[in-house]
């Protein structure tokens, strides 16, 4: 073997060995695996064109579960595949002047060459990319099946409209309520959208999430409970007489709000709607001061969290509608931050006791009637206090009957009242909505409906799926460009055979990850999965970022409770484990213009002045020597220009120290600092196991030609102790996937094979055989191309095969046997001294022994009072 390590030369070997031999190929049912299957997936990237350091580390927490599980016996599968739809492939087309589709399959080749060169345990027999017709034809199949049982329907929904780009926004393309590429102030606009009820399956998604997932990290399930937002309380409604221009009563004489706070009722002192209430439109019609109030509500964004923290602004309408229990007139309000879509949009005003109603209410000089009172508390309108809103240890005030009561009586009470009144129940609601599934976008899977001027909206036949996106077309920012290609709109009626045209709207890309996982358990099936996927599903591991906690999770939630409910799966929940990795973070540099915009520059164009202790004291743009300022530590992302190549480390350290560094600067789950040194460090333990193993060959050799069939001295028992209790915690961590153990694990592995001083001889050979043997296995899962090629060289692949297949090494119980044992010796309470003593020694012959240490008798000048021994740990003599 060579004497010096090359990571090239042993990173090309090992995978044109693993190449040669399909090593990664997953098959059912694989007699190889006695513990049977273990399916550990990714989350698919994006084809951004370009691997990060959080796609290193994702890959590789799932390759060294991949390489652990499989020396273990279990048939394990690591798939991969590419979330290829979605905006920024149109965002790169209209920049480049390239269709989507070029730029997307460009990009997943070099991702590819990127991920090969890592020498991940994919198998790339199963690759899938979402922007296939053979992929979204099951996206479309599944639409139609969905719409057959009224899962999937259409209706009119709110948008954020870019007026200049002609296009519908996503909420993160919604920059301070502006489009982010055009800049236009942006437009709420109802248009025609198909929906999947999602809130049909509230309830169980809820209910799993508190009983089925407990393979889940707390926080992701909190998070998914509050997304989902169940709520108990009451619906009912403020009668009125207001008419439309026909003279029928709008609402049929009713405005309908729901509140968790029922008991405050009798505290409403306005009502609010949203913009695009029916009484909001009445009311502006016959005044031009409310119609561009309404107007001015419709610019901006329709994101939830942006209406939380947005200035709350109101109008009144000039309506009153009867409080349903006092009879008194309640002025109505139009508001800014009510969301038709949410509830009936309209909301009972409480503000005494709702910060929000609150803050409104003081604004514009509305009433505010206290109706909770809290002992020992002094209600004032100076300002809001947290105990305003407390249901927990109030009663009512000023509420008539109801005073005295406390919030469960309270509500109770008045829900039977409205009851009686006919005007309202006890209702559980859910922050939920129906997902929204239409884009208005090119680069996506086209909806299968076809327009017909006689039939209407049809879909299209099962027979003629896929409808096929045509890859050529390039957005130019004035729309979806498949309103402009004829030879995509033109078809016939499925129905009436006359010419009609297709749907230009695509769908979510969500709907593409909701089940791209068991897409890979069943490549090139005949259906949306077969057989395949009841053998690999539900999935055993899930690892990805803590971002894709809610939307994309639920989603996958619920489309597979969908496709068990039509008896596609076995199964209720989609993935047993969830892991979520943490951000790799970097330092950060800029430099700030006169007008307070900052340049970001990347770590590796930085010097930086030092003081003796290493900390940064300044920092010069290599270019001009000039100074920048330091801006911290933050995300690795491109708008801080902040990140580390992934390439450039592999080319060069070696993937090898790419994958060790990142398993070992912290655990899995928590946030990586980025440290140069700790590659460099990473890179030095490397050449330090090649050079050991190097040095060691010959007694490797002579072991493996003839096994060594003598007794262990003191020194090689000690030895084999310490490797196979290093080994015991590694097995361990490796279990509950603390990888950065497991890399310190081999480094003492390492540092305690190196500083072990053994006399020469056979015993000794097969010492160091075995350690190295159990050394290069730990390992492995981290740094699989080294070990590889040293298992190779030093002759291991001959006695058991294969790293890749070899069995995991198992802790020796008696190599844990010791057959003496260190023992602290205290006099007076103060630490002495140490013993050896026989583990099996009784306690007279271990008193004799303390009390004759030479150590300890310059303490003891009187016999002793009292000895006390604590077996396998301590002696204390008292004089």
């Amino acid at each position: 073997m060579q004497d010096k390590y090359s990571p090239a030369d042993v990173e090309q070997a090992a995978q044109s060995h693993w190449k040669a031999i399909d090593a990664y190929k997953a098959v059912e049912n694989d007699p190889r695996f006695p513990k049977g299957k273990y399916y550990a997936c990714s989350m698919l990237p994006y084809p951004s064109g370009k691997l990060h350091m959080g796609h290193v580390r994702n890959y590789t927490i799932n390759d060294v579960m991949y390489r652990y599980l499989r020396m273990n016996g279990y048939n394990v599968l690591m798939p991969m595949g590419w979330d290829a739809f979605g905006m920024p492939a149109e965002n790169a087309a209209m920049a480049n002047q390239v269709p989507p589709a070029e730029w997307t399959y460009s990009n997943i080749a070099h991702m590819r060459e990127q991920m090969e060169s890592m020498g991940l345990a994919i198998d790339w027999s199963r690759e899938m990319t979402a922007c296939k017709p053979e992929y979204y034809k099951w996206n479309q199949w599944m639409f139609l099946k969905m719409l057959e049982k009224g899962i999937i329907y259409k209706k009119t929904g709110t948008v954020n409209w870019d007026p200049i780009d002609q296009t519908v926004l996503a909420n993160e393309q919604v920059v301070d309520g502006r489009g982010w590429r055009s800049g236009a102030l942006i437009e709420k606009r109802e248009i025609p959208m198909y929906y999947a009820r999602i809130t049909d399956y509230a309830e169980e998604l809820l209910d799993y999430v508190d009983n089925k997932l407990p393979g889940w990290p707390e926080r992701v399930r909190v998070m998914q409970a509050n997304w989902i937002g169940k709520s108990t309380g009451v619906r009912f409604a403020f009668p009125h007489t207001i008419k439309d221009a026909g003279g029928e009563l709008i609402g049929g004489g009713k405005m309908h709000v729901f509140t968790t706070r029922a008991d405050t009722i009798m505290g409403v002192t306005f009502c609010a709607v949203a913009p695009e209430h029916a009484l909001a439109a009445h009311a502006a019609q016959s005044n031009p001061q409310l119609a561009a109030f309404i107007a001015e509500c419709k610019l901006g964004s329709v994101i939830e969290a942006d209406m939380a923290t947005m200035e709350k602004k109101g109008m009144p309408t000039g309506l009153f509608v009867t409080h349903p229990l006092t009879g008194d007139q309640v002025e109505v309000w139009v508001g800014n931050y009510v969301l038709i879509t949410y509830g009936d949009g309209a909301v009972m005003g409480v503000p005494a006791h709702d910060e929000r109603d609150f803050l409104f209410a003081t604004k514009y000089q509305l009433p505010i009637t206290q109706v909770v009172a809290v002992e020992g508390k002094q209600y004032s309108l100076a300002g809001w206090q947290e105990w305003y809103g407390d249901k927990e240890h109030g009663v009512l005030v000023n509420s008539g009957k109801y005073d005295g009561l406390d919030y469960i009586a309270a509500v109770n009470a008045i829900a039977g009242d409205l009851a009686l009144q006919g005007l309202g129940e006890k209702k559980t609601t859910f922050r939920l909505r129906d997902w929204g599934i239409s884009r208005q976008r090119y680069w996506g899977t086209p909806i299968p409906m076809i327009h017909c001027a006689d039939c209407g909206v049809v879909p299209v036949p099962e027979k003629d799926l896929p409808v096929v996106l045509p890859e050529h077309l390039v957005p130019d920012g004035s729309g979806n460009p498949l309103n402009k290609d004829e030879a995509f709109l033109k078809c016939d009626c499925p129905q009436c055979g006359k010419p009609a045209r297709r749907e230009t709207d695509t769908m979510d890309t969500f709907v593409d990850s909701s089940w791209y996982y068991m897409r890979y358990t069943s490549p090139g099936a005949a259906g949306m999965v077969d057989a395949r996927n009841d053998y690999w599903m539900p999935m055993d591991q899930y690892i990805g970022g803590i971002e894709h906690a809610v939307m994309h999770l639920l989603y996958a939630r619920f489309w597979t409770k969908v496709m068990r409910d039509m008896d596609l799966v076995k199964f209720d929940e989609p993935f047993v484990n969830l892991l979520t990795q943490g951000m790799v973070l970097n330092e950060t540099y800029y430099r700030e213009d006169g007008a307070g915009k900052k340049t970001w520059f990347n770590p590796a164009d930085i010097d930086l002045d030092l003081d003796d202790k290493g900390r940064p004291q300044g920092a010069l743009l290599k270019s001009d020597g000039q100074k920048v300022e330091i801006g911290g530590t933050e995300k690795m992302s491109k708008s801080k220009n902040n990140g580390i190549d992934p390439q450039a480390q592999i080319g060069q350290y070696g993937a090898d120290t790419a994958r060790l560094f990142t398993m070992f600067a912290s655990p899995p789950e928590q946030t990586l600092e980025w440290s140069d040194s700790g590659v460099e460090g990473a890179s030095r333990f490397l050449r330090r196991v090649w050079a050991f193993a190097y040095a060691q060959s010959p007694r490797i050799a002579a072991e493996l030609a003839k096994p060594s069939k003598d007794g262990y001295d003191n020194a090689q028992k000690t030895l084999r102790r310490e490797l196979h209790k290093i080994l015991q915690q590694a097995d361990y961590d490796l279990k509950r996937i603390q990888y950065n153990t497991v890399v310190s694990a081999c480094m003492k592995m390492l540092n305690t094979m190196e500083s072990a001083k053994l006399a020469d001889g056979a015993a000794s050979d097969a010492v160091v055989a075995e350690g190295l043997s159990i050394f290069l296995r730990v390992l492995n899962p981290v740094a699989p191309h080294i070990t590889h090629v040293l298992w190779e060289e030093l002759g291991y692949a001959k006695v058991h095969g294969d790293i890749l297949n070899a069995p995991w090494p198992q802790v020796d119980p008696q190599a844990l046997e010791q057959a003496e044992i260190e023992m602290m010796i205290q006099v007076n309470g103060k630490l002495r001294g140490s013993i050896m003593v026989a583990k099996d020694a009784d306690k007279a012959s271990i008193e004799a022994q303390a009390l004759a240490c030479e150590a300890v008798q310059k303490y003891i000048e009187t016999p002793p009072k009292k000895v006390i021994v604590v077996p396998g740990k301590l002696i204390s003599i008292v004089v």
